[in-house]
């Protein structure tokens, strides 16, 4: 069986970015987030991670969209 994921970037150039973001964010949560496998972890923390995330992800995309007066 094939362990391949199916988590992929849509703008690949920007996964060095994330990646960052990511391990800025579990450290900001105390959530002890290595490079690699990091099964030892809970669904909790990582969950917290992504969840975390994407809510940083949704407040920049609001301040952006509330400066320039635009709509996607």
């Amino acid at each position: 069986m094939s362990s391949r994921s199916s988590n992929t970037t849509a703008v690949p150039e920007a996964k060095g970015a994330l990646d960052r973001f990511k391990f800025e964010v579990a450290s900001e949560l105390g959530v002890p987030l290595t490079d690699g496998y990091n099964g030892n972890l809970t669904s909790k923390q990582n969950g917290s991670v992504g969840g975390y995330m994407v809510k940083k992800m949704i407040e920049a995309q609001e301040r952006q969209m509330s400066q320039n007066g635009t709509m996607m």
